[in-house]
C-alpha cells in the first residue's frame, strides 16, 4: 500500500471569522492586536503569500484582530490549542525542507518552501512576543497550505519513525544512518508486507485443513 495512513483526530479549528465574508457596514472596525497595530504594507505582503498558498480572499485587520481577541480570552495557556497544533505542523514542514536526507516531492516543494520561509522570517505580520496570539499569523499560513502539505508531512513523520527504528536496530544515531526517501519507501513496503503477513496468520492457521472422512460404502 503506497499511501501513508495517518490516525484520524479532531483538529481544533481557527476562529471562523477568518473565513467569514466581509461585511460592508461595520462601524468601529478593529485594527489592533493587543497593543500592536500591524502595518498595511505587512498585511498586503501577508495576503500575497496566502494567495500563493491557495487562499482566495484576502484578510483584513478586523478579521485578524477579532480572531486574536477571541483566542486570547478565557485561557492562561501559552498558546490556544488551535495555534499550538498548527505550529507543530509548521515545525515539521520546516524540518522536512531542511533535512538533506529527505527529497521533498516536486508537486509540493514550492509550497513547503514558502511555509518554511515564513517560519524563519523575523519580520512577520504579528510579533511572536505577543502573549497567546503571537503565532496566529504562522498558524494561518500553515493552515492555508495544509491541504497541499498534509500528505507530505505524514510521509516525513513516518520517515522519521522508520529511520529512528532502523538506527536503533543498527545501534547508531539516526543522523548517522544513510537513510533517504528511497530507503524509507523500501522499508515502508517491507513493513506493510510484514503487517499483511501477520494479519493472515492471525486470521488463518498453518495447520492444513482436515481431509474428508474416509467411509466404506
Amino acid at each position: 500500500m503506497n499511501a501513508v495512513m495517518t490516525t484520524r483526530h479532531l483538529v481544533q479549528p481557527l476562529p471562523s471569522v477568518l473565513d467569514a465574508p466581509l461585511a460592508f457596514a461595520l462601524p468601529h472596525r478593529r485594527k489592533a492586536i493587543g497593543h500592536f497595530r500591524p502595518a498595511s504594507a505587512d498585511l498586503e505582503r501577508f495576503n500575497q503569500l496566502l494567495a500563493r498558498l491557495g487562499r482566495s480572499r484576502p484578510l483584513v485587520f478586523d478579521q485578524l484582530a477579532t480572531a486574536a481577541r477571541q483566542l486570547s480570552s478565557g485561557t492562561d495557556a501559552p498558546a490556544p490549542g488551535c495555534i499550538a497544533e498548527r505550529i507543530s505542523w509548521m515545525e515539521t514542514v520546516a524540518g522536512l525542507v531542511a533535512d538533506p536526507a529527505w527529497a521533498v516531492a516536486a508537486a509540493v516543494a514550492d509550497c513547503a518552501g514558502l511555509v518554511a520561509g515564513y517560519a524563519r522570517d523575523e519580520h512577520d505580520l504579528i510579533p511572536d512576543w505577543i502573549p497567546q496570539v503571537g503565532r496566529l499569523d504562522d498558524a494561518i499560513v500553515v493552515d492555508t497550505a495544509w491541504p497541499t502539505l498534509r500528505q507530505e508531512v505524514a510521509c516525513y513523520r513516518d520517515f522519521l519513525r522508520l529511520r529512528t527504528l532502523e538506527a536503533h536496530l543498527r545501534g547508531c544515531d539516526p543522523a548517522e544512518l544513510p537513510f533517504d526517501r528511497a530507503a524509507w519507501e523500501a522499508a515502508r513496503d517491507v513493513e506493510a508486507a510484514l503487517n499483511a503477513h501477520r494479519r493472515r496468520v492471525r486470521e488463518s492457521s498453518y495447520v492444513p485443513a482436515p481431509a474428508p472422512m474416509f467411509r466404506i460404502h
